[in-house]
């Protein structure tokens, strides 16, 4: 998980603000986002303006593929999760990946901040009502100077009513992701 230093004069709050963004819920043992996940990276996600999600972190060195360089797969994990959250919170119903593809344009190094940006780029439905496949987009950017690291494209798909009430019930009760965990619960009901 990502730490500002010490010195930052901003509360989480003010972060927030900055950047405009609500943070978005978590289930306990998600790989990328659970914080009782001791296996995990416990990543705060936010959704902003326009539908954009997105998360900060800081690679350590046991996300390491080769030596000093980042695991694609950790990247392509982050990016996933951007991408469902911004499928999700687009039909405030949880998704499920159909389909991703990553296109890798620089390796990430350990230690180095990394930002990760998903959006929706079109819903299809033959049907009125939830959209059938959420195609959604995603890109990973170095946060000094914001060199394009990897980018993404997906199809996500909306799991049943039954499924998102079960998978609302596990959320994580916080104070920083009420509002947002709420209008999940609102919209299961």
């Amino acid at each position: 998980m990502y730490h500002p230093p010490a010195a930052a004069a901003f509360t989480r709050a003010a972060v927030l603000y900055i950047r405009g963004g609500m943070e978005l819920p978590h289930t306990a043992g998600c790989l990328v986002c659970g914080r009782q996940n001791v296996h995990g990276l416990g990543l705060s996600l936010h959704a902003g303006e326009g539908g954009l999600v997105w998360t900060e972190f800081v690679p350590r060195p046991e996300h390491i593929g080769f030596e000093g360089i980042i695991h694609g797969g950790l990247l392509a994990t982050v990016l996933d999760e951007a991408m469902v959250w911004a499928a999700t919170w687009a039909g405030k119903r949880f998704c499920v990946a159909g389909e991703m593809s990553v296109r890798f344009r620089r390796s990430a190094a350990v230690g180095r901040a990394l930002r990760c940006e998903a959006t929706v780029e079109s819903a299809a439905s033959k049907r009125p009502g939830l959209p059938r496949l959420i195609h959604a987009s995603g890109r990973i950017v170095e946060i000094d100077g914001g060199a394009l690291v990897a980018e993404a494209t997906g199809k996500y798909v909306p799991v049943s009513p039954e499924r998102n009430r079960l998978v609302v019930a596990t959320l994580v009760e916080e104070p920083p992701t009420r509002q947002a965990a709420t209008v999940l619960k609102e919209a299961a009901t």
